[in-house]
């Protein structure tokens, strides 16, 4: 039997499926859930969400989060220490560097997120190598050929 992908699941992964039951976060999500992936986040990573939910969104959306992680049961990767940051932010963006920092320390296959400008361009997919970097949709694309071998 395959291993299962480990996901790292970004911020705008979580917030897009607190926001949306039927979008391809939610459908990843529910991967997880069923035990055919394994979540992966960090605990920045999840008070990120939970901060931009609470600014952004209405109060069942919030609820809608909470429940969705309690089911989720993701494996919370520990904040990584500042020097695997800083080399992470050789890579990317400051401000993004703990997220790829933490699927590192994970060994995540998979980073799924839906910021195409800092993760999704193709030197940024490129440097992070063997990490996959890709949009919950991407993902759900090659599982689901994955399936069909």
């Amino acid at each position: 039997m395959a291993s299962r992908d480990g996901l790292f699941l970004d911020a705008s992964v979580l917030i897009a499926a607190a926001a949306s039951t039927a979008c391809g976060s939610a459908l990843v999500i529910e991967l997880c859930k069923k035990g055919r992936a394994t979540a992966l986040v960090s605990r920045t990573v999840l008070l990120e969400a939970e901060r931009n939910i609470r600014m952004k969104f209405s109060e069942p959306v919030l609820i809608h989060y909470y429940n969705t992680i309690a089911e989720l049961d993701p494996q919370v990767i520990p904040t990584p220490d500042q020097r695997k940051i800083e080399a992470a932010a050789v890579v990317i963006l400051a401000k993004d560097a703990h997220v790829l920092a933490a699927a590192r320390d994970g060994n995540a296959s998979h980073l799924i997120t839906l910021d195409r400008r800092h993760f999704l361009t193709e030197e940024i997919r490129q440097a992070i190598l063997p990490i996959l970097a890709c949009t919950p949709g991407e993902y759900l694309q090659t599982w689901i050929a994955s399936q069909k071998s």
